[in-house]
């Protein structure tokens, strides 16, 4: 606490105490030199100061205002400052001063972060224009322009709000006197516009364990943040969470460098859904967040735009077939191609297989006939190499008969039990409209990051049937090195992984919803989140859920196993 020199002031603290001060208290980044202060008393350890915003000469009133119950300065408007009082990501009260000029009030009383929200797409409110558009930080709406007769300038004016935001180049100006402000005490406002991560911070990502404060009181766990659901988007929300919680992907979008200057074809679309995503993934890793949820509002409409409406806001969609999308279009927006070309995608997910496959004659012929026709070379067994993103895993048909209680039986099954189907013995028959196949799968490469995809929906030409069978699986050492062809087992020195994230289908098939549960690196612990809904959650819980989605992380030799079960 700082006091001036040789001038004589007045303090009537909050109506608590009243004394006489030397020069007047105390001041936060300016030189304290105010004649008379009303100000607003805050305790810092029991020891209680009186913020003198920027020092000028003249009378300055502090207004005491509170933000989530916590009393902060505001206002400071009789001699030209305006102070935007808050309380800060890490807990400490500060003032905001825009005293650039003579700013006189310009963001005026009612002003508030509170009201500042950057999550939704960034259109004017009066023309939808997307270009050149401004936030106005009063009451946190977009207008187009800044020049006269522009749709900020004259809401500028109309309303008396003058402080406006380029949501473009990151810069304030004051309308509609129209000059720039330059206050490196603004830079919280665009950090959560556009929040931006060093390569240290990203490597200590999954050590941190601490809890951040948002601007509205709120803790919460960076990553572990809840995604907001429009209407019927919880199918997109749980896979956009599985996702932004693969360190390998996460720390590549986090880094808009890694990714911005790859070229695409003239009038390409698909390059919109990387930057919305590499967006989306800072804005849930942000450690300094005004609130502890995030709209996917953005995001969801390049992924409408894009999927050419496959996939909308307002109609529920299948997790499976999004996730299956997303990983190809992210793949081929980034430059990827089918065979040659690779990108973060498929060095994350891609594995590989061999797939067996053997032609059967129409089981109505005759048995001669039937031997004949084996012998032929288009009956005879061929092997393919194929890629593949994630493995899908065939349930055992539910039962269709109650039990004696009048009760359906709710079947259970092992995990190894479905993914016996990948052991390169195990033989399906597969059915077209003319002909029948069987077919056997073996895999020759593990990805870092398998996907497991539990099929329990089946279609027929009247309605969509669920299967409600419980999936039984550990959530760590599942050692799959038994799957892979018997030359290929060497190359793999490690096999075993451990679950990251699993997206559970409750419900109907037509009427259900989305929830997932993501293991959190920092504190090893689980936590269940649905849309805006974020719980603790026990392991032991995790495995009685109908599983739909699985992200598994393969284990290297110098990790060690950290979850909570």
């Amino acid at each position: 606490m700082g006091s001036g020199i040789g001038l004589w002031g007045q303090l009537w603290d909050c109506g608590i105490s009243c004394s006489s001060v030397w020069g007047c208290g105390a001041c936060y980044g300016g030189i304290g030199s105010v004649a008379v202060v009303w100000g607003c008393g805050v305790r810092y350890g029991g020891v209680r100061l009186v913020v003198a915003v920027w020092g000028v000469w003249g009378l300055i009133r502090g207004y005491r205002v509170s933000y989530g119950g916590v009393g902060s300065v505001m206002g400071c408007r009789e001699a030209g400052v305006v102070g935007v009082g808050f309380e800060a990501a890490g807990g400490s009260r500060r003032v905001l001063g825009v005293s650039v000029g003579m700013l006189g009030g310009k963001l005026g009383s009612g002003s508030g972060l509170g009201v500042l929200d950057f999550d939704f797409e960034k259109l004017c409110s009066i023309s939808l224009s997307h270009i050149n558009v401004y936030a106005c930080l009063v009451c946190g709406k977009y207008f187009q322009g800044r020049g006269l007769k522009s749709h900020a300038y004259i809401h500028s004016v109309q309303f008396s709000h003058h402080v406006f935001l380029n949501l473009h180049t990151l810069k304030f100006y004051c309308l509609p006197d129209n000059y720039e402000i330059i206050d490196s005490s603004l830079e919280d406002i665009t950090y959560v516009l556009k929040p931006t991560f060093t390569t240290q911070q990203i490597s200590n990502l999954d050590k941190q364990a601490k809890l951040s404060r948002a601007y509205d009181g709120t803790t919460y766990l960076p990553g572990i943040v809840g995604l907001n659901n429009i209407k019927a988007n919880d199918y997109a929300n749980a896979v956009l969470q599985a996702l932004s919680n693969v360190p390998p992907l996460r720390n590549y979008f986090l880094e808009e460098d890694n990714y911005k200057n790859i070229k695409r074809p003239p009038g390409d679309i698909m390059f919109l859904l990387v930057q919305r995503f590499g967006e989306l993934m800072r804005k849930l890793w942000n450690p300094r967040n005004f609130k502890a949820h995030v709209s996917p509002h953005e995001m969801l409409q390049a992924v409408v735009l894009c999927s050419k409406k496959n996939f909308q806001i307002t109609k529920q969609g299948d997790g499976v077939d999004f996730l299956s999308w997303f990983l190809n279009a992210l793949h081929s927006a980034l430059g990827g191609t089918k065979k040659k070309k690779k990108t973060i995608v498929t060095d994350v997910f891609q594995g590989s297989m061999r797939i067996f496959t053997k032609k059967l004659p129409h089981p109505d012929l005759p048995a001669e006939e039937k031997a004949q026709l084996l012998q032929n070379a288009e009956y005879q067994e061929t092997m393919v190499e194929s890629t593949f993103m994630y493995l899908t895993l065939d349930l055992p048909t539910a039962p269709l008969y109650k039990d004696e209680k009048e009760q359906l039986i709710i079947p259970q099954v092992p995990l190894f039990s479905i993914l016996a189907k990948f052991n390169g013995a195990t033989e399906k028959e597969y059915k077209t409209y003319k002909e029948n196949f069987l077919k056997r799968f073996q895999l020759t490469r593990l990805p870092p990051y398998l996907i497991f995809c539990i099929k329990r929906f089946t279609k027929n030409n009247f309605f969509v049937e669920k299967n409600p069978t419980i999936v039984n699986f550990p959530i760590t050492n599942v050692d799959l090195r038994e799957y892979l062809s018997e030359e290929v087992q060497a190359v793999h020195t490690h096999t075993t992984y451990d679950l990251i994230a699993n997206i559970v289908h409750d419900g109907k098939p037509s009427e259900g919803s989305y929830r997932i549960h993501v293991l959190h690196h920092g504190t090893g612990k689980w936590y269940e989140l649905q849309d805006l809904q974020v719980t603790d959650i026990l392991p032991q819980m995790i495995t009685l859920s109908e599983a739909y989605i699985q992200i598994w992380k393969r284990r290297e030799e110098d990790e060690t196993n950290q979850q909570g079960a």
